[in-house]
C-alpha cells in the first residue's frame, strides 16, 4: 500500500512543498458493532464517497504515544482539562517494511473547548525518532521552526517516553458537495502493546484494547454536522462515547486503574454463534 494514505486526514498530500500542516475540526464518536459499522457505512455511501486514499477494506494506522513518567496526558484526559496535548508518531499502512526512511508524521494533537486541533510534519521516521527519542534539532524550513521547537519543549520539559502503541483497520468516508469539510471514519480491531514501541519491531505482540467485534465510528465536521447525519445517528439510537484509543491502551495495559470511560469487554459481548440465536431456537421447536 502506497505510503501516501498518510496524508488521507486531511487531503493533503505528502509530497507537497511544505511538511507542515494544521486543522482544527469537531469529532463525534460512536462504539458500534463491526455488523452495524459496515450497514451504516453502506448507507453513508449514498450521499459521500470513499476517500480517495481508502482502499477497500481499510489501511492501518499505527500510533506511537509520548507522555510523562506520570502520565500527565493521560490524566488531562481523564480529568477533561478544556485544554490538552498530546505528542505522537503516526504510520499509515502496514509496519511490514518500515525502515528509517518510511514517511511518518509527527503529531500533536490538542483539545481547546469542544475543539479538536492537530498540527503535524511530515519527517523520515529515523528523522522523527532523533527528535523525539533523541531530543534532538532536526533540520526544518524556517515555517517549521515553531513546530518543531513546540515538539522538543514538549519531550525535555515533561521527559516525554514512549509509552503506548495502538493501530487498528481504517476506513473513511468523505463529503460530497455541500458536505465537504464531512468526514466519517470506521476503525475495527483496535489493538496495541506497552512494549517494543519500533513501528519495524518483527513479530510484535498485539492484543486487542477493544472487543474485536465492536468498531469506533467518528464523524468529524469543521463546523456543523448535516441534518441528515445527525437523523440517521438517531434513527439507529447510536450514542455518543467519550473514547481515546490512548486512554483505552493505558488502562488495558495496567499502566493505570480503569477509569469510568474505559470500554469493559463484559459490557459488549460478543454476538451469540447462529446456532444459538433465538430465531434458530424458534424455528427448531417449531420443526
Amino acid at each position: 500500500m502506497s505510503q501516501a494514505v498518510g496524508a488521507e486526514e486531511d487531503g493533503q498530500p505528502l509530497h507537497v512543498t511544505s511538511r507542515l500542516h494544521a486543522f482544527n475540526r469537531f469529532e463525534l464518536k460512536y462504539l458500534v458493532p463491526v455488523e452495524q459499522a459496515a450497514e451504516i457505512r453502506d448507507e453513508l455511501g449514498e450521499r459521500m464517497d470513499r476517500d480517495l486514499n481508502s482502499p477497500v477494506g481499510g489501511y492501518g494506522v499505527w500510533s506511537l504515544y509520548y507522555d510523562s513518567p506520570q502520565l500527565r496526558f493521560y490524566w488531562e484526559k481523564i480529568e477533561g482539562l478544556k485544554f490538552r496535548r498530546k505528542l505522537r508518531i503516526r504510520h499509515y499502512g502496514d509496519l511490514d517494511g518500515v525502515t528509517d526512511e518510511s514517511p511518518v508524521c509527527v503529531e500533536i494533537k490538542q483539545r481547546v473547548n469542544r475543539v479538536t486541533q492537530k498540527r503535524r510534519i511530515t519527517l523520515p521516521y529515523g528523522v522523527a525518532r532523533r527528535l523525539c527519542d533523541g531530543r534532538e534539532t532536526v533540520d526544518h524550513t524556517a515555517k517549521e521552526s515553531a513546530f518543531i521547537q513546540e515538539v522538543l519543549e514538549l519531550v525535555v520539559r515533561l521527559n516525554l517516553q514512549p509509552t503506548a502503541i495502538t493501530g487498528y483497520q481504517r476506513e473513511a468516508l468523505v463529503g460530497r458537495d455541500a458536505d465537504t469539510g464531512l468526514r466519517v471514519t470506521f476503525d475495527r480491531r483496535i489493538r496495541g502493546r506497552d512494549r517494543d514501541f519500533l513501528f519495524g519491531t518483527p513479530t510484535p505482540e498485539n492484543r486487542f484494547t477493544i472487543p474485536p467485534h465492536m468498531s469506533v465510528m467518528e464523524i468529524k465536521v469543521n463546523e456543523r454536522t448535516p441534518h441528515w447525519i445527525t437523523d440517521l445517528v438517531a434513527r439507529r439510537n447510536l450514542s455518543l462515547v467519550r473514547i481515546s484509543k490512548y486512554v483505552q491502551s493505558v488502562e488495558a495495559f495496567g499502566l493505570a486503574p480503569r477509569s469510568v470511560f474505559h470500554i469493559h469487554e463484559a459490557d459488549f459481548p460478543p454476538p451469540a454463534p447462529i446456532e444459538q440465536q433465538p430465531h434458530t431456537l424458534l424455528k427448531a421447536g417449531a420443526q
